[in-house]
């Protein structure tokens, strides 16, 4: 069983922090081409309503959403325009540092 050899590390003393993880800039990339495709498919939900939902906002997203916009400007993927798409789809350990930035949480640290 393939399950089998995962107890077998675990009692040579081997951790799950030791296994290796997609890097970073992998994860950035795919997040972003999947919110593309979202796009394509109708307006994304906007920020307003999305927070709402219970979802937490990016710094810049939290502008965007007390802003008085109409709701087209409101459902754009504001993170197409942000350095820290930038930073986290070209470098590993990117010094980005944004509260609920879906490109932090990327980031192997």
């Amino acid at each position: 069983m393939a399950d089998d050899s995962i107890f077998e590390r675990i009692a040579d003393g081997e951790s799950a922090a030791t296994e290796r993880r997609a890097p970073s800039r992998l994860k950035s990339r795919v997040y972003t081409e999947l919110v593309r495709e979202q796009q394509e498919s109708g307006p994304l939900l906007d920020v307003s309503s999305t927070k709402e939902a219970g979802h937490a906002l990016c710094v810049f997203e939290e502008l965007v959403q007390i802003t008085p916009a109409g709701q087209p400007a409101k459902s754009r993927f504001y993170c197409h325009v942000c350095h820290a798409r930038l930073l986290g789809e070209n470098l590993e350990d990117a010094p980005i540092w944004w509260p609920h930035c879906p490109y932090v949480r990327f980031q192997n640290r």
